[in-house]
């Protein structure tokens, strides 16, 4: 059976620019990411774009729920992976009450960037 959808959300992040965000405001890391998600990002050679790119994939889900900023907890919103190693949002606390409240029982999301931009396209259904 087809999945209708309910909400589409991009977002692109420059990574040179969330460098610096990082650098200045440290405990950033702490309060956007979860355990899991500093821990994949802080094993890699550059975790900043690892980081971007996840940030990116909160604020599309944000989007693909019709909210803005504040609506839920950064880390209401983690990226995993499955089995294959694609990248899957899990939800929890206040982000996935939207989203159940809004109807969505699946996600699908898209992870991309390169030295200098990070992009996430999160599709609700």
């Amino acid at each position: 059976m087809a999945k209708a959808v309910i909400g589409i959300g991009v977002d692109l992040v420059e990574i040179d620019r969330f460098r610096v965000a990082l650098a200045r405001t440290p405990r950033l890391v702490e309060r956007l990411f979860t355990d899991g998600e500093r821990a994949y990002a802080l094993g890699r050679r550059d975790p900043t774009e690892r980081f971007a790119v996840r940030f990116a994939a909160k604020e599309a889900v944000m989007k693909a729920l019709g909210v803005g900023l504040g609506a839920f907890s950064f880390r209401d919103v983690e990226v995993v992976h499955d089995a294959a190693g694609a990248p899957v949002l899990r939800l929890s606390g206040q982000a996935d009450r939207l989203a159940t409240d809004r109807g969505v029982t699946q996600w699908r999301l898209t992870l991309t960037h390169t030295q200098h931009l990070a992009e996430a396209v999160a599709v609700a259904m």
